[in-house]
């Protein structure tokens, strides 16, 4: 078989390396792919939104299965344009992908069957959302509606800061289209969790828990990131809390796309938080999550693959999927200013951090240079390490993480550290 994956991050990495153990894979291709990726891929320099080039190359290079990593191809329609080209792919249609791509669709899909989320209201005028905060309690969250890399969302813990994100969404602009219409949201205390979940819209499997890091400093301070470093499986999410969140989240936003008319074919993320009433929605993601994916995959004792091709069938209840005991941290390397202005192409060296059999080095933002392997983005390495228990993990990632260098580089010092002492004393 000849796959190709679509994006060049360290989640696309993560699934490169699931998917070529496949011994039916003759050949991947990645879209762009990065420095670390072109280890066992061909990288073609065809952006991840360049929708009319993915479809063309696929159709000219006999491209048996596409898989579609990053958000933004998927809610543009590329599923859609490649199995029009009968050329099948792993992820939603264009219209199932709208549960990430519009927040205010998926706030009121969740409303109209019942799954429980925060209180909200939508605004597609700005002198609105300014009344409505008026008289709002706070802390509030504002969201942009559309897609904005994981950062179109505000924590408002005052009147002035709820009225100042409106203001930069919607008449400044800063998401662009995505921030025209908002979402102004009831603000939940508790603790978060990531669940994954293959679905072919008739059967849902949820992958293993997982706990992210979304803010760029220790002790959950500083600017929201794409996320910092993961956990998995989260400590938090018991086996109590995964049946409740079967029953009431999962297959009924399984069935609402069904019954919407979207039946939702790929893998549907549930942003959740644990909360004294019960866990409720934060969000929905049309992918892998990522850094999760980065933390769940290595975990993953069966094949992919074979995940995948039995959503694209409508068959996925035919295949196991199972996950090894144990646990996996992700430590997520990034260059000095992330999320804001940083640096770029700067070497790196791996040391002999590849060389353990537990430990595994996804790249994100590097690329070849000259022969050198250089750091080209805000999130540059992913370093996971799988132990027998979340310490012994988050232990051996970090070791690992001390024998990579490159100049400028950050990391969070405490990845998964509340939540395993929280599990350590028994709570």
């Amino acid at each position: 078989m000849n796959l190709m994956i679509v994006g060049g991050g360290g989640r696309e990495h993560a699934l490169l390396e699931q998917l070529r153990k496949n011994p039916r894979v003759d050949r991947i291709y990645a879209l762009p792919g990065n420095g670390g990726m072109a280890a066992h891929a061909e990288c073609v320099p065809i952006r991840a939104t360049d929708i009319d080039g993915i479809v063309a190359f696929a159709s000219e290079h006999a491209i048996d299965f596409a898989v579609i990593g990053p958000d933004d191809p998927l809610i543009a329609g590329v599923c859609d344009r490649l199995r029009a080209a009968n050329i099948r792919c792993f992820g939603p249609s264009k219209a199932a992908a709208a549960i990430e791509g519009s927040k205010s669709f998926a706030k009121n899909l969740m409303r109209k069957y019942g799954i429980p989320t925060a209180d909200y209201a939508v605004f597609d005028s700005a002198a609105d959302a300014y009344a409505y905060l008026a008289a709002a309690n706070y802390p509030v969250v504002i969201k942009a509606d559309g897609p904005a890399l994981g950062k179109g969302v505000v924590i408002a813990n005052t009147r002035e800061e709820a009225l100042l994100a409106v203001r930069a969404m919607m008449e400044e602009g800063a998401f662009g289209s995505s921030g025209s219409r908002v979402v102004v949201e009831e603000y939940l205390t508790g603790v978060e969790a990531s669940v994954l979940a293959l679905t072919d819209g008739t059967t849902l499997i949820p992958l293993i828990s997982a706990l992210d890091h979304k803010r760029a400093l220790d002790g959950d301070l500083g600017l929201n990131t794409g996320g910092m470093g993961a956990l998995a499986p989260n400590p938090y999410y018991t086996t109590e809390l995964a049946r409740a969140c079967m029953e009431l989240i999962y297959l009924p936003t399984m069935r609402a796309m069904n019954a919407e008319g979207k039946p939702f074919s790929g893998c549907l993320f549930f942003g959740l938080m644990l909360t004294q009433h019960g866990p409720k929605v934060i969000e929905y993601n049309c992918r892998f999550g990522d850094p999760e994916t980065q933390a769940v995959l290595p975990l993953l004792e069966t094949d992919l693959l074979e995940s995948m091709l039995a959503v694209e069938d409508g068959r996925l209840a035919e295949v196991p999927v199972r996950f090894r005991a144990g646990s996996a941290c992700c430590v997520v390397l990034a260059s000095e200013g992330y999320p804001g202005a940083y640096q770029t192409g700067f070497e790196i060296s791996l040391g002999d951090a590849t060389r353990a059999k537990n430990v595994f080095v996804y790249h994100a933002g590097t690329k070849q240079e000259q022969g050198r392997l250089v750091t080209s983005g805000g999130r540059v390495l992913g370093i996971t390490a799988v132990g027998a228990n979340a310490r012994g993990a988050q232990r051996a990632a970090y070791a690992a993480a001390g024998q990579i260098h490159f100049m400028h580089a950050v990391c969070r010092r405490d990845i998964g550290e509340r939540a395993i002492l929280w599990a350590e004393r028994g709570e």
